[in-house]
């Protein structure tokens, strides 16, 4: 599996959100690739968001919008897609002014982690996490309990 994830905004590579990332997706057996924009206008950060999703890939928007599932409706999610011939998964993280509808109209799953506002970098950190704990589940790995 390569999961993708495409985000608004530079990690400083000696923060410790970009060490909890690191981590992550060391821990993880999938390919992890990251790719990142500045800041710019909301119509910029779409076309970036928008041209960088790989062909074939599915499509998952970060946003408060979007669906509240536990961790391991996540995974089925995940497991259903694999099972139906899906190889990469692209997860978008807008900037601060968030998604504009054509970027969450282009989505397989408009999903958000709470109604609770982070930060940026320590949202991929999260991310990061939930992706090694969806692996962790699909694996029957003990990492996840429930």
């Amino acid at each position: 599996m390569k999961i993708h994830i495409l985000a608004i905004g530079k990690c400083r590579r000696n923060s410790p959100e970009y060490m909890l990332i690191e981590e992550y997706v060391k821990r993880s057996g999938w390919n992890i690739i990251i790719q990142e924009k500045e800041n710019s206008t909301q119509t910029e950060e779409a076309e970036f968001l928008l041209n960088h999703i790989p062909a074939g890939a599915k499509v998952v928007v970060l946003d408060e919008r979007g669906e509240n599932m536990r961790s391991i409706e996540l995974a089925e999610k995940l497991k259903k897609w694999m099972l139906n011939g899906c190889s990469d998964i692209c997860f978008l993280i807008g900037g601060a002014d968030g998604h504009l509808q054509q970027t969450r109209d282009c989505a397989d799953l408009v999903l958000s982690f709470g109604k609770l506002t982070l930060p940026h970098m320590l949202m991929r950190a999260v991310l990061t996490e939930q992706i090694y704990r969806v692996q962790t589940i699909l694996n029957g790995h003990p990492y996840h309990r429930g």
